[in-house]
């Protein structure tokens, strides 16, 4: 259960056009927002650098990022967000069987070497400590430009700030969240874990 428990979505009206953005990522506006607009200013804020990361103009497709966004979660365990992350790349175009396919990336022919690249490159610079060294940098640059690699960071990094947010406050994991991990990440584990009322 929540540590603390999210806000009506209509307690700060000026944050109509942030939970608009939000709800075009997921479907609906996340429970971690809900709770984050006690200080509207984190919203705005967090609103912010989720357009400039997600910017749909970007290089790096929206479904792909999705998928880096996972990993992130996945390497600090931030089971909220894992969930989220899924739903988001299906939204954004990624195909339920390279869904299926997300902890066996390294093996599936679903994923490209440069994708493979970048979901190792996420899983190293979320890990803690940091595991991305010379070797790992420069397999990216074997596939992805400075640009897209800034974006596949931005990935990673605004994660970061998500993952602890959301393990830190036991967010309440939404319906259809839940429902993706149970299909998709059950198999390695997966539970919901504190995100899941009991």
């Amino acid at each position: 259960m929540s540590h603390m428990q999210p806000l009506a979505r209509d307690a700060h009206p000026e944050l109509a056009g942030e939970f608009a953005l939000m709800e075009s990522i997921l479907g609906f506006v996340p429970n971690s927002v809900l709770t984050m607009q006690r200080r509207p200013g984190i919203v705005q804020g967090f609103a912010a650098l989720t357009r400039g990361v997600m910017d749909p103009a970007g290089e790096v497709p929206l479904g792909f990022k999705r998928l880096v966004a996972h990993i992130a979660s996945m390497a600090v365990g931030c089971q909220y967000c894992e969930a989220h992350s899924l739903v988001a790349a299906r939204i954004h175009g990624v195909s339920d069987e390279k869904l299926a396919q997300i902890l066996c990336y390294e093996d599936s022919p679903l994923y490209t070497e440069a994708e493979r690249a970048a979901l190792d490159f996420a899983l190293r610079a979320a890990s803690v400590p940091n595991t991305v060294d010379a070797e790992c940098f420069a397999r990216m640059r074997e596939h992805w430009s400075e640009g897209q690699i800034v974006e596949i960071l931005g990935v990673v990094a605004i994660y970061g700030f998500l993952n602890r947010w959301n393990d830190t406050m036991a967010t309440d994991l939404e319906t259809s969240p839940r429902a993706m991990g149970d299909r998709v990440l059950a198999a390695r584990g997966w539970d919901g874990g504190k995100h899941v009322s009991r």
